[in-house]
């Protein structure tokens, strides 16, 4: 397919929730159903760095979007995605766990010890199997009927970080008694926000 097919009409901006991306994009990706608009395409990531993805994955805004398939080893040719060791559940208005969302960061050389840390960030979705089982009783036959294909994918949202303002970062630095005035890295500053988003979404009993 050619790269153009790709990009939204003028005057569209794609900007799905957390639960529009798993239940109306990776379900259907996963379930082998039509997926309308079918704008977000399949990409190998291991054959791309972060910054290639322009023209290839669907960008809106500051971020890309694509499906790849599962795939433990994150190294491309000029670094690796690591984890950074954060799992948010993916809850329905109803507080229904459909899906989770990890969080990877970008390191350039991943033959040395631990390469060099970037700002490009990518949050990976997965499908919570159960929580799609109780949904029909349709759809927990086709999870039956496409079992093997049902955890090949996910999907991917990349973005570039960038250093925050001077207001965030004057929340993040040491108190007033602290001489060094050391600023916390932007990767503290996605954990404290990543507190915030948990305390509005409810964590799962």
């Amino acid at each position: 397919m050619e790269d153009a097919s790709f990009n939204l009409p003028p005057g569209f901006f794609f900007s799905p929730t957390d639960e529009e991306l798993v239940l109306h994009f990776l379900y259907s990706k996963a379930s082998l159903l039509p997926c309308h608009p079918n704008i977000i395409p399949d990409l190998d990531f291991s054959q791309l760095d972060p910054w290639e993805l322009n023209g290839k994955a669907l960008f809106s805004g500051n971020q890309y979007y694509f499906f790849t398939k599962v795939n433990e080893n994150r190294t491309t040719e000029n670094g690796c995605w690591k984890e950074i060791g954060v799992t948010e559940p993916i809850l329905t208005t109803v507080d229904k766990k459909v899906g989770m969302k990890k969080y990877l960061v970008f390191h350039i050389d991943e033959e040395a010890s631990h390469g060099t840390e970037t700002n490009w960030v990518m949050q990976e979705y997965h499908i919570c199997s159960s929580g799609f089982e109780t949904v029909s009783y349709a759809s927990a036959r086709r999870r039956r009927k496409h079992d093997q294909s049902w955890s090949k994918w996910v999907l991917c949202r990349v973005y570039e970080k960038m250093r925050s303002q001077q207001g965030v970062i004057n929340c993040c630095t040491c108190s007033d008694d602290d001489e060094s005035g050391s600023e916390l890295s932007w990767l503290d500053e996605v954990y404290l926000s990543l507190d915030d988003d948990l305390e509005e979404i409810g964590m799962p009993n």
